[in-house]
């Protein structure tokens, strides 16, 4: 009885409860929520002692502007990996503040969507954070030859991408070069400037490089014997080197005996000789990328027949030849991965004979593959039934019976694309067998109704990925059914369905982990479902609702009170005005808007919302907007790093009689 007092008594003066939880503890219990930023901020505003754990806890952060990272310095001391990708302006000072505040812990910064600094900035970040490994500046189109010799005092860089650094030449990477020998991975893709003289250096130099990409360099034969030299490379990427082609490569001797990752596609001036003399003692080969390369004829696939430990080849957009999907057939090597898509010249006599043999394959791609009917489907389902990725979008020759196999035969499936098919409710049914499903799009699939929908709510209890794109069957009932059985959906695509209403929103609210939210061209959705999904979905971060004519302002103010991770807004067509608009200012994520044809808008309206919206990047607007708003609001904006894209589209009148316009092919307003 004693010790029963003393107990409650000792826990009625404890102030704090959680304290009996050691640090160790509550680091365990933060481990578990690393993939939640949400749950972990949460977790920190539990008690004082909590939010003190979870800032020493944090080694990663992700700011959503550059003017808030000034407020992380102190809150969270021990960030090892910053991303400053949604930071379009990250000038000197910042990088200096970056530097001070991390200089013992940080490892990695990523600067590829970053303006504003210089190489003072980048020199400050080096010198003082010694333990820096890992550097992304891609898209540094202004920073020059002064950038790189910055960046050659990281002794310890190890990874570092310079894509699309369009200024630097062969003079910054050398500097590199010579300085940091412990480079594992460099990325030069577009890097025009730089040439055989600087690809070499690397190559002689930084004897560590394990992963090299070239992609689009004007290089030739020049620099390819040291880098097929380096004894630990492992990955090689020479897409749309147009400078190498057979006679250059005819000059090699032997490749990289652990080179286990090619990427030559688009080098259109490299056939299977040359192809044949790049991989001749590449013994560690495993993947081969040749899209909308050379002709795949059997002298191609001859070259390839030795490596017995190639797994992955993607052949996308090449002519393939009956003697050549005959050859691959014939391998020596147990494909787990491969990729036709858009190839012509795909049968299916040559499908089926590839898939008899290579009956280990996980991942399958035959979008457009025109030629193929129901007899691949039925070779490649008997034969293959560990596959757990098969991509079919517009293979239009193939019978809606043939769909019933893959449900039946291939329950391994996590990923299914039948986008523009002939598949029926009996296929769907077939498929809602395969309880691993994840991802299934069936845009443009006409014949599908919600009978068809039921079975995958019934049975796909984990997808998350759903495209019903186009999809004239599906109504309200569809939707509650998928709402219903699949609880972890987090994307859905029903745009330009006419039967959808208000009661397929209110349905879908219900699945708390939606993200992404595409309902573009339902005329009968309306300010109530799109309010449902507010209040319900607190993680959505994409909303598409042009040519929604009944959403109003009505549904803005409930986005900007619940959904605060909202990142990106299509609002063209609606009846959303300056009120509507003003108030998602109050959205902190919001990075991207589309505004085409809002008659409710007006230039004042506009200027107050864009100047209130202090995270955006990227904003479309309609021409006729470009004299009517005030020269300072483009400065201030582009000071911000905000871009304006100017459409001169005009207004579309699309309603017919039933209140709804067919329209051919799976993007019909991709210019927009």
């Amino acid at each position: 009885m004693k010790k029963h007092e003393t107990f409650h008594l000792s826990n009625k003066n404890m102030e704090n409860p959680f304290v009996i939880f050691t640090e160790e503890i509550i680091f365990s219990i933060l481990d578990y929520l690393n993939d939640d930023p949400y749950a972990k901020r949460s977790f920190s505003l539990v008690c004082k002692s909590f939010y003190f754990t979870e800032s020493r806890h944090r080694t990663a952060l992700k700011p959503l502007r550059s003017d808030l990272l000034s407020r992380t310095f102190h809150r969270y001391p021990s960030i090892a990996h910053l991303d400053l990708s949604l930071c379009p302006l990250v000038d000197d000072s910042a990088l200096t503040a970056v530097s001070l505040s991390w200089k013992s812990t940080l490892r990695s910064i990523n600067l590829s969507r970053s303006k504003s600094f210089t190489s003072i900035g980048l020199l400050s970040l080096v010198t003082n954070c010694l333990g820096l490994v890992d550097i992304d500046l891609s898209n540094g189109s202004e920073l020059t030859d002064s950038a790189a010799k910055a960046i050659a005092e990281a002794k310890n860089l190890e990874r570092l991408r310079l894509a699309s650094c369009k200024s630097i030449t062969d003079i910054g990477i050398g500097c590199i070069a010579v300085a940091c020998k412990k480079l594992r991975s460099i990325c030069l893709r577009w890097c025009l400037r730089v040439t055989d003289l600087g690809v070499g250096l690397i190559a002689m130099k930084c004897k560590e490089i394990r992963s090299l990409d070239l992609s689009y360099l004007l290089i030739t034969e020049k620099c390819l014997p040291p880098v097929l030299q380096l004894p630990h490379l492992e990955d090689l990427a020479l897409e749309g080197c147009l400078g190498i082609d057979d006679d250059c490569l005819a000059t090699l001797k032997h490749g990289g005996k652990a080179i286990k990752m090619i990427n030559m596609s688009r080098c259109q001036n490299v056939s299977h000789m040359g192809l044949s003399s790049l991989t001749n003692g590449s013994e560690s080969l495993q993947k081969l990328v040749l899209a909308y390369g050379p002709a795949v004829t059997a002298d191609l696939t001859k070259c390839l027949h030795s490596f017995s430990g190639l797994q992955s080849i993607k052949l996308d957009g090449c002519l393939v030849t009956c003697s050549g999907i005959r050859a691959i057939g014939n391998w020596r090597a147990s494909l787990k991965e491969l990729s036709l898509s858009k190839c012509t010249g795909v049968t299916d006599e040559g499908l089926s004979f590839l898939v008899q043999t290579h009956k280990e394959l996980r991942k399958l791609d035959v979008t457009c593959c025109s030629k193929i009917t129901y007899a691949s489907i039925d070779s490649i389902t008997i034969s293959c039934t560990s596959l757990t990725s098969l991509r079919m979008e517009s293979c239009s020759s193939v019978s809606k019976d043939a769909f019933v196999f893959i449900g039946q035969r291939c329950q391994l499936l996590e990923e299914l694309d039948v986008t523009d098919n002939e598949i029926d409710n009996d296929g769907l049914k077939a498929i809602s067998s395969c309880s691993k499903l994840c991802s299934l799009k069936l845009g443009i699939c006409v014949n599908i109704t919600d009978d068809g929908l039921t079975h995958v709510g019934n049975g796909c209890l984990k997808l998350k990925e759903l495209d019903l794109y186009r999809c004239p069957g599906i109504s309200d009932m569809g939707i509650a059914a998928i709402a219903q059985g699949c609880p972890a959906l987090e994307m859905i695509n029903i745009a330009y369905n006419n039967k959808i209403t208000d009661l397929s929103l209110t349905s879908l609210s219900k699945c708390s982990s939606l993200k992404v939210l595409e309902i573009r061209g339902c005329p009968q959705v309306s300010s109530v479902g799109l309010s449902a999904i507010a209040m319900g979905c607190r993680q959505i971060a994409e909303v598409d609702i042009k040519k929604c004519y009944n959403i109003d302002d009505n549904a803005m103010l409930p986005l900007a009170k619940f959904s605060q991770n909202l990142k990106q807004i299509n609002l063209s067509y609606c009846l959303v005005t300056d009120v509507g608009l003003l108030s998602l200012s109050s959205i902190n994520r919001l990075q991207k808007m589309t505004i085409l044809h809002l008659a409710g808008l007006t230039p004042n309206g506009l200027a107050a919302a864009l100047l209130a919206c202090g995270g955006l990047t990227k904003v479309k607007l309609h021409t006729s907007f470009k004299p009517l708003l005030p020269q300072y609001i483009f400065k201030y904006m582009k000071a911000r790093g905000c871009v304006f894209l100017w459409r001169n589209k005009p207004f579309q009148a699309e309603i017919d009689p039933k209140g709804w316009q067919l329209q051919s092919g799976r993007c019909p307003e991709a210019a927009e």
